[in-house]
């Protein structure tokens, strides 16, 4: 029989997720047998059935389970869209919670509508307007969206939206329009922010995570010349950039970054310098078949109304030496600590870490110790965020020494390299009994079969 340690290592190789599962089934009944225990899933009120252990069901008759998605990248044209082929899983999946007499609430974390994922030299609004854009999104995925309506109407089951850096900008309005009663969980006055506490669990944080990330961040300062109101950070450009490279099924680029060297005169320049190192690296690993200075990038977006080159975003230093300057974002590099106050951000982040390890999944899940648990103005225990698209789940301590708990939702795009996709957060809060814990346990659906991936619990 293979050890534990084989069987855990084994599962977080996605290709080998099918073996580990059977071999992870097969340890458990041994080992409960040879130690004279009941089954795992009895032992933590998990049910079995033939799709694998039933989540949605907590052997009661109380509605009290917590369900947490995230990225579902839903777009207005499939073909090219992140979800696609994953859109049948996602109703079926759906389904299951609408039939669910134990589910309370399903809550979307984030970039449930996908605003960024669009080819640089397509009209997003196609010469209309937003309202359109988000009503076409519904179209295209008519049965996710009949699942998520009748879910609602239903009224047994609350389903909370929290905005993401993909639907930064898609109103309060727009979501209600095609998903008339959902619970939109938005910071006060702001758009494309929001933190939500689910009721009755108020050390419980979930956020799609990107307010602390230096490229996908609200960005209400730069730009204001050129797109008055706009909020659209950098990551919107790279997105659109990255989806031309994807339709484009692009190899070898048509244009090289021009070098820059770091001149070391200010802090100001160093952290350019850095901005222009994270453009390298994007435009490197998203290469496209046009020129950087071909103006191909379609606005009409969020205040801007100009079609853009790649050399308007990018940061360059004519002659290579003296100053570096950048056209789009101009002085983005020294506006960071304004833009966090602005975004809500708790505790100051530092912009060369930020830009440095803007493009690191490990960096968002390191914001769920820095902004909660080892923040003494937070008595945040659970924290949930999205937005790496790497679904995990780990615990550790808080300042006061206490146990705290953090997991990624991951995503439902139909292509996440390495990694599973159509993932899912189940949590069951803790009763009024001592002894009782808040469990949080991370599943995949992939293939429609239900995988436990990790769990954890602690008493709030």
């Amino acid at each position: 029989m293979k050890s534990f340690t084989d069987i855990y290592n084994a599962g977080k190789n996605t290709e080998s997720k099918e073996v580990s599962r059977r071999d992870f089934m097969k340890f458990s009944a041994t080992t409960a047998a040879v130690l004279g225990l009941a089954p795992a899933c009895l032992l933590t009120s998990c049910y079995q059935t033939d799709e694998g252990p039933d989540p949605f069901n907590n052997g009661t008759d109380e509605r009290n389970l917590i369900v947490v998605i995230s990225d579902l990248h839903m777009g207005a044209d499939l073909t090219y869209a992140e979800i696609n082929t994953n859109l049948v899983p996602l109703k079926h999946f759906l389904e299951r919670i609408e039939t669910s007499s134990n589910v309370k609430e399903l809550v979307v974390n984030g970039d449930l509508l996908d605003e960024w994922f669009v080819p640089a030299t397509v009209d997003t609004y196609e010469g209309y307007n937003q309202f359109d854009f988000v009503e076409r999104i519904a179209a295209a995925n008519k049965d996710v969206i009949a699942v998520f309506n009748r879910i609602i109407f239903a009224g047994k089951i609350t389903v909370t939206y929290v905005p993401g850096n993909h639907d930064l900008t898609i109103t309060a309005a727009n979501v209600e329009n095609i998903l008339p009663g959902i619970v939109q969980a938005r910071d006060a006055g702001l758009l494309g922010l929001g933190t939500y506490s689910p009721t009755g669990c108020p050390q419980v944080a979930i956020e799609h995570g990107h307010r602390y990330n230096f490229f996908c961040a609200p960005d209400s300062i730069s730009n204001q010349v050129a797109a008055p109101g706009t909020i659209m950070p950098p990551g919107y450009f790279f997105t659109r950039i990255a989806a031309l490279h994807v339709v484009q099924k692009c190899t070898n680029g048509a244009d090289v970054v021009p070098t820059v060297t770091d001149p070391l005169t200010t802090v100001s320049q160093n952290l350019l310098y850095k901005y222009w190192q994270q453009w390298k690296w994007a435009l490197g690993v998203f290469s496209i078949k046009n020129l950087f200075s071909d103006s191909i990038i379609v606005t009409n977006v969020n205040g801007f109304t100009a079609t853009y080159s790649v050399n308007d975003l990018l940061p360059s230093q004519p002659g290579g030496v003296g100053p570096i300057s950048v056209n789009l974002y101009n002085g983005i590099q020294d506006n960071w600590a304004a833009r966090c106050v602005l975004n809500n951000v708790p505790v100051p982040l530092d912009a060369g870490n930020a830009i440095d390890k803007s493009a690191s999944a490990a960096e968002t899940d390191r914001m769920s110790s820095v902004q909660y648990f080892m923040n003494a103005g937070s008595d945040k225990r659970i924290v949930v965020f999205g937005h790496s698209h790497v679904p995990t789940l780990f615990s550790s301590k808080n300042y006061k020494d206490e146990k705290t708990i953090y997991v990624n939702s991951g995503t439902w795009i139909d292509h996440n390299p390495n990694r599973t996709t159509t993932n899912f957060v189940v949590i069951t809060p803790q009763s009024s009994e001592e002894s009782s814990q808040t469990s949080v346990v991370l599943y995949n659906f992939e293939n429609e079969y239900v995988t436990e991936m990790a769990r954890e619990s602690v008493r709030v």
